[in-house]
């Protein structure tokens, strides 16, 4: 197959991929002389209105891959913060234990992935925003969470209040 068609196949099969939510890169934090970065993200959540999360992680410089290898690989360091940033608005989100995918970004050249899923936690009328690494083979232990309480708040369930 040439490279031509290799690149056509890639393209239509990310294709096939949902998106989820879009982040958009608020700020960008030089750590060491190598070229390592924290980078700091906000993603406003695609099905609830009025909740923003901010997300950091680690990117590594050139000088960094040079040294250590790993060349296409960041490290599965996260952190997450979510709050309401305007009027909370539900929309017909996954209310399962194990809730949904909002949004998902590549760590490495095709396998590791950066997710953030969002739990609804109807006891205590709040949603969980959880920032992992997902790998194929090797799952990473290193995660975040975030809470935005409903309780007391004027909340608009597009599917009414579960």
């Amino acid at each position: 197959m040439t490279s031509q068609k290799l690149r056509v196949a890639l393209v239509a099969g990310l294709a096939l991929f949902p998106l989820g939510a879009l982040a958009q890169v608020v700020g960008k934090v030089g750590v060491d002389w190598t070229g390592n970065d924290i980078v700091v993200e906000a993603i406003a959540d695609p099905k609830v209105k009025g909740v923003t999360c901010h997300i950091t992680y680690f990117e590594r410089g050139v000088i960094d891959r040079l040294k250590n290898g790993n060349w296409f690989e960041d490290p599965s360091n996260n952190a997450i913060s979510c709050s309401q940033t305007g009027p909370v608005d539900v929309g017909d989100i996954d209310l399962s234990k194990g809730g949904e995918e909002v949004f998902r970004q590549g760590m490495s050249l095709v396998w590791k992935k950066m997710v953030v899923n969002r739990i609804y936690d109807k006891t205590n009328d709040t949603l969980v925003y959880l920032v992992h690494t997902r790998e194929l083979t090797d799952g990473s232990a290193k995660m975040a969470i975030s809470t935005v309480p409903l309780y007391g708040q004027t909340v608009t369930w597009k599917n009414g209040k579960p």
